[in-house]
């Protein structure tokens, strides 16, 4: 596409440099830009999809964000709360990113219910898609278009499609970039600010421009094809005379013409001298005349010299005559920005406004103009370009008198209509200014008094902070939550939570520190001359936006590489929790808005804190009947390597009723595994009286079916309303005979010697505690030596969605797929992408056994 087309808009250091993707600093122009990887797809992207915007997320370097590096077709401006967002946060980009796959929200319904936190910081009617971006097979950012929910609905095999060009492209352009640079994955990391680049212009109408050179004293006049072409002239039938020129244009205009002259000589310049010239290019029988402008200013080098006006011929049929129109309209006219600052304001507005164009040129209107400063008449800004629908409300004129405004955007910025109008009446009454998509602005209504509504970004931060934090349960999760999101949120490198216990200080988690540098301040006491304590101890926090401020305010202070600090005191009920410190690299202004938001998220942080420091009392006990109830120590075997893990599905409270067990027998080894079901004390309960059930009979040398059936009456008889599902298989180690029994426990899985593996589709009975005469068949089996028999509780292979048979195809494959060196690394690899998989977590237990 042509280079035009989509300008990057940058931001750069002093030094005139650029930022590449891996934060290093690269010539303006030179090959080491981003945006040289990056623009064409972006704007193909945004086309392909007939979006209206887009936005390309990069991973940091330290790979707990993802940072905005380049937007196209919506202000930065508007997104500035999520220019770094964390990569474990309930984001949609994030999810991409994390699941590595495309996901496709048509409207703000479908964002609302899959993701309603973000809803609340961008409450707006638009569509997104989100297309992971991969180098070498891994996903190193997101690429986001943004679509108007107002058309066409698209299915999300349709946007998948259409986004997979710009995803190969990205990727084939990433992977070279830098030129001759290796390991393309590694090296893509971006922590710089956003790019702006430009979607491209309609040529419609292109501004043509001619050059003249024109001699006022022996009239000679030199002009280029373009001055030329805008005259109507050929050359071969150009004189090269102002009276050629005068021949071309209307003798209504010759005096406009004639009068450069006299501006030049008197002035020396010329300033916008309008006229009209012929125009045939219909032919000579339908002549008609094109308005040209010309400017231009007087070179003379001296007595003797040649006075030349040098000038400029501009073609004014597009522009000019669009805003001479403008200006003869009844209503107001104005044109805003991308960013929402004037650009264009008709004599009109400027009356109903009550505002001059040169003191609004270049501001925001609601910035300038006092009656506009509620921020509910910014949103409706926002609302226009997010949604990129029109939007129209109705505003009170100090004078008492009702405005009426419609703003109609595109992906450049928005045109907007005043005009007076009654006050509201009807159904319009006490509704909220600002009806997005209503043409007719007579339907709304002003907001009932001043706006005080938290901006977005910090609105969304606040949310976001509470939502993750009623998720996290115990004191670890909370410290992990809260530098999840503060780092990324607010740009911090460093962050440190202090406890408070016995009245001294002692570090609960830190982040972005160097080695040890925290050692010297663990257990200080509440009279220590440190920030920390202070921020504590006083109940305010302390921000400090460079090195110098820090130390005028604690002389002799050790300083690490930060350049700028916020002391948050976390206070819970009017109990003093802790402390939490944060630093940043770049000396860092703090605005009131971040001074607010950072002040608000330290409430919710010691809110969840001391919650979870009660919650890991309570629970002590309950972990310790749980590592009470599952072996210690499987038994060693000869010609046998077993090895278990148990994965607690209940968050924070590592208890439930699943078990595994390996019990050496007269005739053998028997494997069992087993799961009560529940997540509770009870449910453990339970299970460990079956446990010990199984045990006591498999020790009495009874055959597995006896065992299985006397476990079962035991269960029914103990009419506690608890059914267990198990699976017991008595192994011969020396000859690889198995007997198996199965009561409704999902089946084992067999890996045989050369990789492969299947699924044992044992005969079996029905659960254990539901009748108790049930009977449970045995099956014979016959290990090789090389084999390995995995036994697992559902929680391995239930996904919400998906049928368990499906579950189990996959843990079969991991199974063949993942190399067998050890069982201890094989039952890592299968519990760990269990763990990874789950959303709505169930206990896991697993039991591997290596027949050598």
């Amino acid at each position: 596409m042509d280079e035009a087309a989509a300008v990057p808009d940058g931001p750069r250091s002093a030094d005139g440099r650029s930022r590449d993707g891996a934060g290093s600093r690269a010539p303006a122009g030179g090959p080491g830009r981003i945006e040289d990887a990056l623009t064409d797809p972006l704007v193909e992207a945004v086309r392909d999809l007939d979006g209206y915007g887009g936005l390309v997320y990069l991973r940091s370097r330290d790979r707990r964000s993802l940072v905005l590096a380049m937007v196209t077709g919506v202000p930065r401006s508007l997104l500035k709360a999520w220019w770094r967002v964390p990569v474990g946060g309930a984001l949609p980009m994030a999810e991409a990113y994390r699941r590595d796959e495309t996901l496709w929200l048509p409207d703000e319904r479908a964002t609302m219910v899959r993701f309603p936190h973000f809803t609340a910081g961008l409450p707006y009617s638009f569509g997104s898609a989100y297309q992971p971006v991969r180098t070498g097979g891994e996903a190193v950012g997101v690429l986001v278009v943004l679509r108007s929910a107002s058309r066409a609905p698209l299915d999300a095999e349709t946007v998948d499609r259409a986004l997979r060009p710009a995803e190969r492209a990205m990727e084939d352009r990433l992977t070279a970039h830098p030129p001759g640079a290796g390991a393309a994955a590694r090296r893509v990391e971006y922590d710089d600010e956003p790019i702006s680049v430009r979607l491209p212009t309609s040529g419609a109408h292109p501004v043509r421009v001619g050059l003249i050179d024109w001699d006022l004293d022996s009239d000679r006049c030199t002009a280029d094809d373009e001055a030329l072409a805008l005259l109507g002239i050929d050359r071969a039938d150009y004189g090269g005379t102002i009276a050629d020129v005068e021949s071309r244009v209307s003798p209504d205009d010759l005096h406009e013409l004639r009068e450069s002259r006299h501006d030049a000589l008197a002035g020396g310049r010329v300033r916008s001298r309008h006229f009209r010239v012929r125009d045939t290019s219909m032919g000579e029988a339908e002549t008609g005349y094109r308005p040209v402008e010309l400017w231009g200013h007087l070179v003379h080098a001296g007595p003797g010299s040649p006075r030349i006006l040098v000038g400029a011929l501009v073609d004014a049929a597009g522009g000019l005559t669009a805003a001479e129109a403008a200006e003869r309209l009844p209503d107001g006219i104005f044109s805003l920005d991308q960013d929402g600052r004037l650009t264009y304001a008709n004599r009109r507005c400027e009356e109903l406004l009550d505002s001059g164009r040169e003191e609004l040129f270049g501001r925001y209107p609601w910035e300038v103009i006092t009656w506009l400063r509620d921020p509910a008449y910014e949103d409706r800004y926002r609302a226009a370009m997010l949604s990129q629908e029109p939007v129209s409300f109705l505003v009170g004129h100090p004078d008492g008198s009702w405005l009426s405004f419609v703003l109609y955007p595109d992906v450049h910025g928005l045109t907007g209509r005043v005009f007076p109008t009654g006050p509201p009446t009807g159904a319009g009454q006490g509704r909220e200014a600002g009806a997005a998509a209503a043409p007719d602005a007579a339907a709304a209504a002003p907001p009932p008094g001043p706006v005080t509504a938290a901006r977005a970004g910090a609105l969304y931060h606040v949310v976001q902070m509470a939502s993750v934090l009623t998720e996290a349960v115990t004191v670890r999760d909370v410290c992990r939550a809260v530098a999840e999101q503060l780092l990324p949120a607010f740009g911090a490198r460093e962050l440190a939570l202090y406890t408070v216990r016995e009245g001294r200080m002692y570090l609960l988690w830190e982040s972005g520190y160097p080695e040890d540098f925290l050692t010297p301040f663990e257990g200080v006491t509440l009279d220590t001359q440190l920030p920390g304590v202070h921020a504590l101890t006083t109940r305010l926090p302390l921000f400090f936006d460079s090195p110098e401020d820090l130390s005028l305010a604690y002389p002799g202070i050790t300083l690490d590489r930060m350049n700028a600090w916020a002391f948050l005191p976390l206070i819970a009920s009017g109990r003093s929790v802790g402390s939490c410190i944060l630093g940043w690299e770049a000396p860092h202004r703090f605005t009131p808005d971040e001074r607010s938001a950072l002040t608000a998220l330290s409430g919710l942080a010691a809110q969840a804190m001391e919650r979870a420091r009660l919650y890991d009392a309570e629970s002590a006990v309950a972990r310790g009947l749980q590592e009470g109830l599952l072996p210690h120590r499987l038994p060693a075997v000869e010609g046998l390597r077993t090895t278990g893990r148990y994965l607690p599905g209940t968050q924070g409270m590592a208890i439930g009723g699943d078990w595994y067990d390996v019990i050496t027998t007269g005739r053998g080894v028997a494997l069992v595994i087993g799961d009560v079901e529940g997540h509770s004390v009870g449910a453990a309960a339970v299970m460990g009286q079956l446990r010990s059930a199984v045990h006591a009979f498999a020790a009495s040398e009874r055959p597995p079916q006896e065992v299985i059936t006397h476990t079962n009456r035991l269960l029914t008889e103990l009419e506690s309303d608890a059914f267990a599902t198990c699976c017991y298989i008595e192994l011969d180690p020396g000859t690889g005979r198995a007997l198996a029994v199965r009561a409704g426990h999902p089946p084992p899985l067999l890996r045989h010697p050369d990789g492969r593996a299947e699924t044992l589709n044992l005969e079996g009975g029905v659960m254990l505690g539901v009748q108790p005469d049930s009977e449970y068949p045995v099956t014979a089996l016959t290990l090789a030596p090389g084999s390995v028999l995995a036994l697992y509780t559902d929680g391995l292979v239930e996904r919400p969605g998906s049928d368990i048979e499906t579950g189990i195809d996959a843990v079969r494959r991991r199974l063949s797929e993942t190399p067998a060196d050890s069982v201890e690394h094989l039952a890592d690899r299968l519990v760990g992408t269990a763990r990874r998989a789950r959303e709505r977590p169930d206990d896991v237990a697993l039991l591997l056994t290596a027949y050598r």
